[in-house]
């Protein structure tokens, strides 16, 4: 016990003399995950990470500059992780090169809200390979991987969002996806019904041009149903949540890893070795609220799912 409050003690006093310690990258930096993937080492220099990257004026190697994201200088690396996922997304890829040369997509304007991640990257480009346009914003200020939003802008695509965007920053990217002169988009792919919600508040001719809606999340079907229940929903809507396949691979296996992964990041520890307990019922969706309660002796870790 001496041991141990000993630790406690040399961890306290060590955490106010970090807190001492000038810091010249400012805040901002401090909000960073410990374990946060390596592509700051592509960054370019701290003056250039302070500019909001709605005050700079970024192109693409083609001139292209119908986008706005972190650094286009960090599209290398992210195509990199690009060509990592489509290595785990053999039915997209399969479905490109089966029929990319009849373009079924075609003539298809589709204007995307979701988690830019190498992932959503595989998706995007596949729509594109089939004859879709696509724009894109994020619907979380957190989870964008900036790498990819470059590989992404540099590809040609408009991509709108970068990590850490403020709430502001948000809805600007959002209404920069659709607010465009000569460009009329004719479906929706939302994540949380943010997208499908700022059209039809902000641009209600425009929604009523829409063909088809697709929403992932729990919150976004809610949100569609309270439209449908006020008959005012005018336009398709595909619930994406209640399928089989995202019930399954989403909420239930996939949360197998993202849970576990949540921790080890916001942790910083390795669980080989750990004493790890699991308490919760019944399948993961996002209605549920995760606590992890973690003791100051990292031999114990207690998770409760309710």
């Amino acid at each position: 016990f001496c041991c141990v409050l000993l630790k406690q003690i040399q961890f306290a006093d060590q955490k106010q003399e970090f807190n001492k310690r000038p810091s010249k990258i400012g805040r901002r930096s401090l909000s960073r995950s410990i374990s946060q993937s390596s592509t700051d080492s592509y960054s370019s220099d701290s003056s250039d990470d302070e500019t909001s990257p709605r005050d700079k004026q970024q192109k693409n190697s083609k001139g292209n500059g119908d986008f706005c994201i972190k650094n286009i200088k960090q599209a290398d690396f992210g195509r990199r992780e690009i060509e990592i996922a489509e290595q785990e997304m053999p039915a997209l890829m399969a479905l490109r090169k089966r029929a990319q040369g009849e373009k079924p997509l075609a003539g298809a304007k589709v204007v995307g809200c979701t988690h830019i991640t190498a992932q959503t990257a595989v998706l995007m480009e596949t729509l594109s390979a089939l004859g879709a346009q696509c724009r894109w914003a994020a619907c979380n200020i957190y989870s964008t991987q900036n790498e990819v939003a470059a590989a992404l802008a540099e590809g040609g695509f408009s991509v709108f969002a970068w990590k850490g965007e403020s709430e502001d920053d948000f809805w600007w990217c959002i209404d920069r996806c659709v607010n465009v002169e000569g460009w009329q988009p004719n479906m929706i792919l939302d994540d949380g019904g943010d997208l499908t919600h700022w059209i039809y508040k902000k641009y209600p001719n425009m929604f009523k041009k829409i063909k088809g809606i697709v929403e992932e999340s729990v919150t976004g079907v809610h949100r569609l149903y309270q439209l449908s229940k006020a008959g005012k929903l005018s336009v398709p809507a595909m619930n994406v949540n209640d399928s089989v396949t995202k019930q399954k691979f989403d909420n239930l296996y996939c949360c197998r890893e993202s849970i576990l992964d949540g921790l080890k990041r916001t942790t910083d520890v390795m669980f080989g070795g750990k004493q790890v307990v699991v308490c919760g019922y019944g399948e993961y969706d996002e209605k549920c609220f995760i606590l992890y309660i973690l003791s100051q002796k990292p031999l114990f870790i207690s998770v409760y799912v309710f």
